[in-house]
């Protein structure tokens, strides 16, 4: 409280503009969001997977502290990604600039694995990190003396910290598929930005189709459109991931001619559109696996091996339409290979050779393990819809037995007021009491034959609920497949 009244006017939300740190608590729990405050006590033991957000309300200066405050809310069981927001008080020089090496140099809030495991191990085998943020904090007086002893602060654990990440790296790079560096968010070449498989597939599609109507900048995934193939798209600068990540810190994210670039702008509709409506005849597709940027398994087992591979679009239309692309692929030697490696095959860049010679006896087995390989996933599709079939028949039987046994019981229960009011009916000793009796009886009759009713409208409604059930099943299978061949190529690995 003593901080907040003294910096009420300079706190900030770290990577923000200037707010009122009190504010700005009560604006994110306006929702009566449970938040549990705690000392440096919870940092080390806890398991705090049930929280989402971290604030630091004041940073520490050893950055293992922080990483353990962080670590906390990672922890098995956590469904969402962590927030960190750290509280700054932006008037102080010497706070700015521990923020930044704890937010630059340390990576603890935007590291490879959350907190930045990478460098952590480097500062305790170097200088003693706190010690001398402390004695910058006693020491420096002027804003040019703390920035030059941060300065060199931060060259001297430069050098530790750079072999550190770069030792990390290669072990990752050496012992690790692309899917674990998917997993661990590793950004392989130190861009600004992270694309998942759908975007690495519709950047390289826009790559080959826009092509020198564009000057690319890969590093962060951006390009100056020069000559637009759709009228809808204008020249410009587009962004695949966001404005924001931009690299080019003179190009202002809100300034005109900046686009977002997606799957559905125009420019993105046209490159889907062009890159299926494209020639694809046989050819034979040299893939590189020795100049691939991150280790794939199960490519580098087929260096040096070639074969035929085919892609085909099955399509299955029933009570839902459902779409696949499949694999079917051999080598030289006769040996199958799984539609993941073909998958994974198409992640390494390759080079059209050259045309090939259909070869029948090839393109025939191609045909027929196309033809099983749609064969066993309509089974599965129609194996998959059954047992849907079968989950809602069993919810319908549940619906039906619960709603008959409601309606039963409410008969039942008005059955046993009439008996209490017939007996009653025979103990009265006037006629006014007679009458209230008879007038209660006489409602309940007619509720009885109502309710009797219910129990037929129920039984109506179930009916109409199978019958529905059994139009769906017989939907399912009734099942239209469309099986169509994409394109085929002899592969080559090298």
């Amino acid at each position: 409280e003593e901080w907040t009244r003294k910096n009420a006017d300079t706190g900030r939300v770290s990577g923000s503009r200037p707010v009122d740190s009190r504010m700005a608590l009560i604006e994110h729990f306006r929702d009566n969001v449970p938040i549990m405050i705690a000392t440096e006590a919870a940092a080390e033991g806890v398991n705090l997977q049930f929280c989402s957000l971290v604030i630091n309300y004041d940073l520490p200066w050893n950055p293992q502290r922080i990483e353990q405050r962080i670590g906390r809310c990672h922890r098995y069981g956590q469904k969402h990604d962590v927030v960190v927001v750290n509280f700054l008080n932006s008037r102080n020089a010497a706070d700015c600039r521990v923020h930044q090496l704890l937010d630059e140099k340390f990576k603890l809030f935007s590291g490879v694995f959350g907190a930045s495991d990478e460098v952590l191990g480097a500062i305790e085998s170097g200088v003693d990190f706190e010690k001398r943020i402390l004695a910058i904090y006693q020491e420096c007086r002027t804003p040019a003396e703390i920035e030059a002893a941060f300065q060199q602060l931060r060259d001297e654990l430069d050098e530790s910290i750079q072999a550190r990440m770069a030792d990390t790296r290669r072990a990752l790079l050496e012992h690790f598929d692309e899917d674990v560096h998917a997993r661990l968010k590793l950004e392989l070449a130190d861009t600004q930005s992270r694309l998942d498989a759908v975007g690495r597939r519709f950047w390289a599609l826009s790559r080959h189709l826009i092509a020198d109507r564009a000057r690319w900048r890969e590093s962060d995934h951006s390009f100056m459109l020069e000559s637009s193939p759709v009228s809808t798209a204008p020249p410009g600068r587009y962004f695949l991931i966001s404005k924001s990540h931009r690299s080019d810190a003179d190009s202002p994210a809100d300034e005109h001619g900046h686009y977002l670039y997606r799957l559905s702008h125009p420019l993105g509709e046209w490159v889907t559109q062009t890159g299926q409506g494209l020639d694809t005849p046989l050819a034979e597709v040299a893939f590189d696996i020795s100049r691939h940027p991150s280790r794939l398994s199960v490519v580098e087992s087929l260096k040096g091996r070639s074969g035929f591979l085919r892609l085909s679009h099955l399509h299955i239309r029933s009570f839902e339409d459902e779409e696949y692309l499949l694999f079917s692929a051999f080598d030289d030697s006769g040996q199958s290979l799984d539609p993941e490696t073909c998958e994974k095959l198409f992640n390494v860049a390759g080079q059209v050779v050259g045309a090939v010679t259909p070869d029948p006896a090839r393109l025939v087995r191609l045909d027929k393990e196309a033809a099983r390989h749609a064969e066993a996933t309509v089974s599965r599709s129609l194996e998959t819809n059954n047992r849907h079939f079968v989950q809602a028949r069993e919810r319908l039987e549940k619906w039906a037995d619960d709603s008959i046994l409601a309606a039963e019981q409410a008969i039942q229960d008005t059955k046993s007021q009439l008996l209490a009011l017939r007996r009653e009916s025979r103990q009265a000793v006037t006629l006014e009491e007679q009458k209230q009796v008879q007038e209660k009886i006489q409602t309940l009759e007619r509720r009885k034959r109502r309710q009797r009713q219910e129990i037929f409208d129920v039984e109506d409604q179930i009916e109409g609920k199978r019958d529905k059930l059994i139009a769906d099943l017989e939907k399912r299978m009734s099942q239209h497949t469309r099986n169509m061949g994409i394109f085929t190529i002899r592969w080559r690995v090298v």
